[in-house]
């Protein structure tokens, strides 16, 4: 089955994309689009001229089109394509030089012969024959794809920019040929000296077109750069681990469930687990991390990461256009494929600059000629104006920009969903961040505790004892408190104590942990929980009246003002005599648990607030702990207390800005409960942390931060602000090229090879400065 032949069952109501060649200008965009969309089951089209690349949405019914009938559209247009189906490579690397430059060696040998001449003298031009025959195989034979693509919009009903330099050179071709006919009837015994004729420049503006277009699809393949380097993680074979033992296999035949040997050095071939082994990971082509990942039995693997020291097995998870590092390709593919709306302007203008410039040559020659000039001179005025209007430079510089643009960024971790998401972030000016897995790490840890006094049963009671006993009852709980606790005793010195061990371990809903010590010097049922929990079981007060806790009370209170979360441990002496009554519970220790903030996390809230943007804190936590955390860094509003499904509503609120100017507002989250309000952000930009979230932040946000690193949130506005001041800068370029070249052509101040020149100037200067973004960098100085 060929490409152009394959079903598109699996594209329905998604995003399909064929390369296009044979584009050039961006009048042939439109071309290409009106074609598309007239395809039964097309809902939309849009081509991206810099990357050549046509994005077609399905409507449902199309589910069993054929894909030959899209190619066939724009092969009736007078252009190729052919589908991009879901595993292959991209962007197309397999054009030989020659086909590019070879064309351009052979304009230049033809035409230097008849340029050279004119720096000597007009008395040193070749005979007309000579020129003839030099300028004719470069008007016909390189100059023919213009014929072609010209003819082929004339029956569009369309214009391009391969009608102007096609009726422009003809115009100078003819005219050569006519004054060196009527020259030789005139003065039959002279024929030998050459009149002054202009085949000189049909050929040297043809040379000059080739030589644009080489450059330019060499700058073009340049900024598709971070494309080429994300294919290139892909490793060509793989080790497979099967019964016959390790065999190297074609990555395309690996299947889920498989299991991959990965040895060190080598790259990891798709995502999966690891069944064996432990090894570090470099994962800095994904995530932009330049510090290696530890990895082990039960930890992820992404396809593309690079093996340091150790020999992994993995077991394979996903495969093909599922794995994470297609999805992170065809997510920055689709960023660069995409219009901006700026673009969709340039468009319509396009669409109506090829007939206004035909009727601008036109009023040029019939104005000189009216004037008294001779029909000749006004003749090569008229192709001066058709020459140098060329739309290249304003259909290459949006897309130029934006492919620049999110290249840059792809390769430092931050991923834009497409230009709409680029465009609206230059102009946030409210950022409003979810607090835990955002600007903390989400992981809480033990901050402090305290013991009280302890009755006179218990011996060696201190806070190493403390927190001994929390850890025998949290052993084996995934509760993140316990996790804290855990790590906070494999951090002390052991005890000389031995491990304390705890049984008839129950959970109490809402209260907390409870359990016995039947062993040691602290025998007895143990409880660690909330402070209502110790309230109830204890029947102590707010207020330590007794001074029972000597003070634990307050320095309790002290750690929830702060934001900590305040965990109690809890005794009770175990009964002699069963039928006695029961002994009554005391507080014995108090522990404070909090979440670490981010490193970098102050360091961005700072970067923004010097980028002139307001920084709010959107948290679910109760008031003292969101607030605790914002003067930490420096956030201007705390909003506490919110429940997930709420904060969408806040953020309409700062949208509104209480009946003010209406403000844009970006949103910060995990991806994961942060969605609603992601959605309802003008830019949602989900952070991919550690362990989990990068799946869903690919679907929620308009930009993803695909590592945990507060900083990046400021560089993703950073690199929107100089991606949208360069889309200005190129169309001041390409709109101010056109207002002063086409004038100053009308009026004679160019002749067609200048023009010619000029032409093929603009469009390499607008994809030279959009390509000063690939050097843009995440700098922690520059940030700061």
């Amino acid at each position: 089955m060929s490409e152009s032949s394959v079903s598109l069952a699996d594209h329905a109501g998604a995003s399909i994309h064929l390369a296009v060649r044979g584009m050039t200008c961006a009048a042939c965009v439109g071309r290409v689009e009106r074609a598309l969309r007239k395809v039964p089951g097309v809902q939309q089209a849009q081509v991206n001229f810099a990357t050549e690349v046509a994005s077609v949405d399905l409507a449902e019914p199309a589910k069993e089109m054929d894909a030959q009938k899209l190619v066939a559209a724009i092969e009736d247009a007078g252009y190729q394509a052919q589908v991009q189906v879901a595993d292959a490579p991209l962007v197309d690397d397999t054009q030989p030089w020659w086909q590019v430059w070879g064309p351009v060696l052979l304009g230049m040998a033809a035409s230097l012969p008849l340029v050279l001449p004119m720096f000597w003298g007009a008395h040193h031009f070749w005979p007309a024959w000579v020129q003839f025959a030099l300028a004719t195989p470069v008007q016909f034979g390189l100059g023919a794809r213009f014929y072609k693509a010209g003819w082929a919009a004339l029956k569009d009903r369309s214009g391009n920019m391969d009608q102007l330099v096609a009726l422009g050179t003809s115009a100078a071709w003819g005219l050569s040929c006519w004054l060196w006919w009527t020259h030789a009837q005139r003065m039959p015994d002279a024929s030998h000296h050459a009149p002054e004729l202009y085949f000189e420049s049909a050929a040297v503006v043809i040379t000059l077109v080739l030589l644009g277009k080489a450059l330019e699809a060499r700058a073009k393949r340049q900024t598709t750069a971070a494309i080429r380097a994300l294919q290139a993680l892909r490793p060509d074979t793989v080790c497979r681990l099967g019964p016959q033992g390790e065999v190297m296999v074609p990555l395309a035949q690996v299947l889920v469930g498989d299991t991959l040997i990965v040895r060190p050095g080598e790259r990891v071939p798709t995502d999966g687990l690891v069944l064996e082994g432990r090894s570090h990971v470099d994962e800095a082509m994904l995530t932009g991390e330049p510090v290696p990942v530890s990895k082990g039995e039960g930890d992820h693997l992404t396809g593309g990461a690079i093996n340091a020291e150790g020999r992994l097995t993995m077991q394979v998870s996903a495969t093909g256009a599922q794995t994470m590092l297609a999805q992170i390709i065809r997510r920055v593919v689709d960023a660069q494929s995409a219009k901006a709306p700026i673009q969709r302007v340039v468009d319509r203008v396009s669409a109506v600059f090829v007939p206004v410039v035909l009727l601008v040559a036109v009023l040029t020659g019939l104005g000189w000629w009216w004037a008294g000039l001779d029909g000749e001179v006004a003749l090569i005025r008229a192709v001066a104006v058709l020459v140098i209007a060329c739309p290249c430079a304003l259909g290459l510089a949006t897309p130029a920009a934006i492919m620049a643009g999110t290249g840059a960024a792809a390769r430092e971790g931050i991923l834009i969903k497409d230009p709409q998401a680029l465009e609206t972030a230059h102009q946030v000016n409210v950022v409003a961040f979810d607090k835990t897995g955002t600007l903390t790490a989400g992981h809480p840890r033990l901050l402090d505790w305290q013991v009280s006094a302890s009755p006179a049963c218990l011996a060696h009671w201190d806070k190493a004892a403390a927190l001994q006993l929390a850890a025998a009852l949290q052993q084996g709980s995934e509760h993140p408190l316990a996790k804290a606790v855990l790590s906070s005793l494999a951090e002390q010195p052991a005890s000389v104590d031995g491990v304390v061990l705890a049984q008839a371990i129950s959970a109490v809903p809402g209260r907390g942990i409870q359990g016995s010590v039947t062993q040691g010097p602290w025998q007895g049922d143990w409880a660690l929980g909330s402070a209502r929990w110790m309230h109830e079981q204890t029947g102590l007060l707010a207020q330590d009246e007794s001074g029972l806790l000597d003070g634990l009370l307050a320095r309790a209170e002290q750690w929830a003002a702060g934001g900590a979360t305040v965990s109690w441990l809890m005794y009770r002496p175990i009964r002699a005599d069963a039928d006695a009554p029961g002994a009554t519970w005391q507080a014995m220790a108090a522990m404070a648990f909090g979440d670490e903030l981010k490193p970098g996390a102050a360091q961005a809230v700072a970067r923004l607030h010097v980028l002139g943007v307001r920084t709010v804190m959107i948290s679910g936590d109760n008031k003292g702990a969101a607030q605790a955390i914002a003067d930490q860094l420096g956030i201007e509003q705390v909003i506490a207390e919110v429940l997930p499904g709420d904060k969408a509503d806040h953020i309409q609120r700062l949208q509104h800005n209480e009946g003010g100017p209406r403000q844009v507002v970006a949103m910060v989250g995990d991806g994961l409960n942060d969605a609603p309000a992601l959605a309802a952000a003008d830019v949602g930009m989900a952070m991919a942390n550690p362990g989990g979230g990068t799946d869903v932040a690919l679907q929620a946000a308009g930009i993803t931060l695909m590592r945990g690193d507060p900083m990046l949130v400021p560089a993703a506005l950073e690199i929107s602000r100089r991606t949208s001041a360069k889309i200005w800068q190129n169309l001041g370029w390409a709109f101010g090229y056109n207002v002063i070249g086409i004038p100053l052509a009308a009026f004679g101040g160019l002749n067609p090879m200048l023009a010619g020149a000029a032409m093929a100037l603009s469009s390499v200067s607008v994809v030279s400065n959009a390509l000063m973004l690939s050097r843009w960098r995440l700098s922690p100085r520059r940030i700061a």
